[in-house]
């Protein structure tokens, strides 16, 4: 992706012989959680408080389509030379509910895409958690990107944002920094090929997550995101995601 992030600037997995286990309904915390995808009532349309998210104008958006997959259902994106998200507005404290978990499945890598190397950002599946703050605690240059996107995207910015990603070579783990704003970071999630075209389940403990790529206390969670990214490489992805729940443990 580009320097023009908003929900930002603010993936999953291979077959066995059998069938794998698609992910159980969630029944939601009506405070702590996103609306399912997996009780959706009707295909056509978002799930209650889920919405859009555009990157800029001029960026062609990634499909998102509720559809029925392995017993459940789910959110399919689909991403051709192109990135835009969905967005949950909600209110989260991490030092309370720490526990992030979620269930993807990637049909495949993009091709010649690095996470490293912002000419070829791109991922087949990111999770996004924005965080509250005020961006007077910044930096007169971290304010001046946040002035810039703003302008560019007509969104402000989160205090801090965390993007967990599908990444192709880099390991489980590896936190890598945007290279446009320091307030941006990525951390690797999936990697590789291993677990393409199957569920996976992820639990990420965002609370240290955030202390370990920020160095500071965790102020509120203000939104999850999904997204599938292609525009920079100009490839083609497509991924699947299940429903998101923060918990206690």
């Amino acid at each position: 992706m580009r320097p023009v992030y908003a929900l930002l600037l603010a993936v999953l997995l291979a077959a066995c012989a059998s069938t794998p286990p698609a992910p159980a309904p969630a029944v939601p915390d009506p405070v702590h959680d996103p609306a399912p995808f997996s009780t959706a009532l009707a295909l056509d349309v978002l799930p209650p408080g889920w919405k859009p998210y555009r990157l800029a104008r001029f960026k062609k958006p990634t499909k998102y389509q509720l559809v029925p997959l392995d017993g459940t259902v789910a959110m399919r994106a689909q991403a051709d030379a192109s990135a835009s998200g969905l967005q949950f507005d909600l209110t989260v404290d991490v030092k309370e509910f720490p526990w992030l978990t979620w269930h993807w499945k990637v049909p495949e890598l993009i091709g010649g895409a690095n996470n490293s190397v912002h000419q070829v950002e791109d991922s087949p599946a990111r999770v996004i958690v924005t965080f509250e703050g005020g961006r007077e605690k910044l930096p007169d240059a971290e304010q001046i990107n946040y002035d810039l996107a703003k302008a560019m995207t007509g969104n402000e910015l989160p205090y801090a944002t965390i993007m967990y990603i599908w990444e192709n070579q880099l390991p489980e783990g590896a936190l890598i920094e945007h290279h446009f704003s320091t307030r941006v970071k990525m951390i690797v999630a999936g990697s590789g090929r291993k677990d393409l075209g199957r569920w996976h389940e992820e639990r990420v403990n965002v609370l240290e997550d955030f202390r370990r790529a920020f160095g500071e206390e965790p102020p509120r969670v203000r939104a999850v995101g999904i997204m599938s990214d292609s525009d920079n490489t100009g490839g083609h992805a497509v991924a699947y995601f299940g429903d998101i729940r923060f918990r206690k443990k």
